[in-house]
């Protein structure tokens, strides 16, 4: 589990690799992962968009921003939380992820938060530093 806490919104990550989706003769490997956000401040947030920097194992990056999550921009009171589960195609059987979410307060201020970086590694493989 990877963890990240922004102006007391924590933001946590669990990837897990796919493998009946996977195909390492045709160099398809993908990774699915599951977010939990966690308001855990005091005051009404909702998530406004994305920013994905993804880096394969051999050091290809994609960059991916969007509006929301799954087709949705959550509200979180104050104690709320959020979970989704997505997924991520790499051409390699490693790679890392990072990002941030754009969130709006209230007052209709906006404010990123941090998405940790998470590794992506086949099992069974060498771990390797992407």
């Amino acid at each position: 589990m990877y963890r990240a806490v922004t102006r007391k919104i924590e933001v946590q990550v669990r990837p897990f690799f796919l493998e009946d989706r996977s195909d390492p003769s045709e160099n398809r490997y993908v990774w699915g992962y599951q977010v939990t956000i966690d308001n855990q401040s005091d005051e009404f947030v909702q998530l406004v968009s994305r920013y994905w920097h993804i880096t394969d194992g051999a050091g290809r990056v994609e960059e991916v921003r969007g509006a929301g999550v799954v087709g949705e921009q959550p509200e979180l009171n104050p104690g709320d939380s959020y979970q989704y589960t997505s997924g991520c195609p790499l051409s390699t059987p490693s790679g890392i992820m990072v990002g941030r979410y754009t969130m709006r307060n209230q007052r209709g201020e906006l404010f990123d938060i941090a998405i940790p970086a998470f590794s992506l590694d086949m099992p069974g493989t060498r771990r390797t530093v992407n």
